[in-house]
């Protein structure tokens, strides 16, 4: 059994935060190389370009990369050998994000009642999921959210007999409908099976996987091919003012489900798809 006290995780979730919003990934960033060398729409290419720009000026200058830094969402995952003492995890979690946000110079977005529209200002509370895990540690991964595309977001209650053909319609439409609201080019996360909820869930994880990994079941890995295709031939683009670069991928997670059900969440983010994870 591994101790920690809780107060190791409040710096690491600040520097999480920070740096989650000032630094694109890797694999966003080479996407949107990618989407500048293909795009053949002269304003597409001068969006990527600017785009790119954007992202340097970030990082460089220490500035957030987008004026909406997002509600923090964190996903935990917690080793079952591991001993918190000293306080509490979602209170250090959470201090770790006032830090962030304040230190980082970061917007606070949060309201603490979605009906009353009072701002927390200090970006609090975080939306945290918690997973146990086999291991001795924690690793902690910090997935800021913007609301221009979790607003264009949905899930579905399918009935079985929609099948496959029903699933990819619904992937599509919602894709279009979020047309230039989701500030494209986006990445599509996908959650299907389980229950209405754990189909979100697996939909919003499923932003955190690297773009240039598909799936590793083979059907689905075709899948995620043929549904990027059909949404680049929509004719969005980038910013919404046409082209071929309307999505960078699409990532599908999927979970067993009922007999009468066919759950299909889609989380989209827009091209400023952001996560940092560190392990204590």
């Amino acid at each position: 059994m591994r101790e920690i006290q809780v107060s190791e995780i409040t710096p690491v979730v600040e520097q999480l935060c920070i740096s989650s919003n000032r630094q694109l990934n890797a694999d966003v960033y080479q996407a949107l190389q990618d989407g500048f060398a293909r795009e053949e729409s002269p304003t597409g290419k001068d969006i990527l370009h600017k785009l790119l720009l954007n992202a340097d000026m970030a990082r460089e200058q220490g500035m957030a990369m987008c004026q909406d830094t997002g509600m923090t969402v964190i996903f935990c995952e917690l080793g079952q050998d591991v001993h918190l003492t000293g306080g509490d995890i979602t209170e250090a979690i959470n201090e770790g994000v006032r830090r962030g946000y304040q230190n980082g110079y970061l917007r606070k977005s949060v309201v603490k009642s979605p009906l009353k529209r009072v701002n927390t200002g200090d970006n609090t509370p975080a939306v945290i999921y918690y997973e146990l895990t086999a291991g001795d540690k924690i690793k902690i991964t910090v997935a800021p959210k913007g609301f221009g595309s979790e607003n264009m977001s949905a899930v579905a209650m399918l009935k079985p007999s929609d099948g496959l053909e029903g699933v990819k319609k619904f992937i599509v439409s919602t894709v279009e409908k979020a047309g230039p609201n989701a500030c494209p080019p986006v990445v599509v996360g996908v959650g299907i099976g389980g229950t209405m909820e754990k189909a979100a869930l697996l939909a919003k994880k499923a932003l955190c996987r690297s773009l240039d990994q598909r799936s590793s079941d083979e059907e689905l890995a075709k899948l995620e091919t043929e549904l990027l295709a059909s949404i680049n031939k929509l004719g969005i683009g980038p910013a919404g003012l046409g082209g071929r670069v309307t999505a960078f991928a699409v990532n599908i997670e999927v979970f067993a489900t009922h007999i009468a059900g066919l759950p299909v969440a889609v989380n989209i983010c827009c091209h400023a798809l952001r996560h940092a994870e560190a392990v204590i």
